[in-house]
Order: structure tokens, then C-alpha cells, then sequence
């Protein structure tokens, strides 16, 4: 994080002057140990960020993948017209542990097209589906399975 916001100091200056380097590595160090000291940071937490980073990357890429093949399914059933469209709503328990990773598994099924997260409360979700076949396999998905191996 100290070369992040080094980094991010010279970026905004424009230029790369020894007394440039000196005052943001002092800006840096200041506000390192102000979030050390106030807002909970450590290098433990982050550490713990790095070797999770391929879970995350991960994740990254199936719900860009899940966003557009059901975008695909959810146009299909739009501008097919027919009158087969059966919206439900299902409910499910989340086998994820935090908080954090349960509030990830609602977004991103919000985010994918066709399904709406209604309501998590207590690890059950609550979620509309714009059709039966987008509500198989919401609790046993993909993104739980990445999950759980974020919540590690």
C-alpha cells in the first residue's frame, strides 16, 4: 500500500524529483499509519488480500461471464413475445459464512441480468427470477464456490 500511494503521489505531481520522492514517501508513511492507527489497516489484512487475489480474479471473470450469458437467456425470452414467461421467487440459504461474501453473492446476482436479489437477511436470500430456468442452481453456483474459497 506505502508504494501504492508513492506511486499515486508522483502520478499527480507529473514529475519525478528527489524532493518529489522524499515528500510523498512522508505523505505516504502518514497516511499508512494513520489508517493503521484509526481505520483498522494492517499489513496482515492486506497480505491476506494478495494471496487471495487469484480467487478474486476469478470471480472477476465468471460474473462477467454469467452477466452475459444470461443477458443472452433474458433477451431470448424478451423478444421471443410468447406468453411462456413464469416469474418466481426463491427463496434459498446461503452456505457463506460472512457477511461481507453474502452482500458479494447478492450484487452479483443482481447484476446478472433476469435475477434481482429481493432480501438477505440471516444468510437467506430472497431473490426474483424473470423466468423458472434462471433459478436453477442459485445456491449451489459457481459464485459460491469461489466464495467460499474467498472467505478462507
Amino acid at each position: 500500500m506505502f508504494l501504492l500511494l508513492v506511486v499515486a503521489f508522483i502520478i499527480f505531481n507529473g514529475a519525478v524529483t528527489v524532493e518529489i520522492l522524499l515528500f510523498g514517501a512522508g505523505i505516504g508513511a502518514a497516511v499508512l499509519l494513520f489508517a493503521n492507527r484509526f481505520m483498522g489497516y494492517s499489513l496482515k489484512s492486506e497480505l491476506k488480500v494478495y494471496t487471495k487475489s487469484p480467487y478474486i480474479i476469478a470471480y472477476f471473470f465468471l460474473l462477467l461471464y454469467e452477466i452475459i450469458k444470461a443477458g443472452i437467456v433474458a433477451g431470448i425470452l424478451i423478444f421471443k413475445g410468447n406468453k411462456k414467461i413464469n416469474p418466481v421467487l426463491v427463496s434459498f440459504d446461503s452456505p457463506l459464512k460472512s457477511e461481507f461474501t453474502s452482500t458479494i453473492l447478492a450484487n452479483s446476482i443482481t447484476l446478472t441480468p433476469g435475477t434481482i436479489s429481493v432480501s438477505l437477511k440471516n444468510g437467506k436470500f430472497r431473490v426474483h427470477c424473470l423466468d423458472e430456468s434462471l433459478s436453477k442452481g442459485l445456491d449451489s453456483s459457481n459464485f459460491v464456490s469461489l466464495l467460499k474459497k474467498i472467505e478462507k
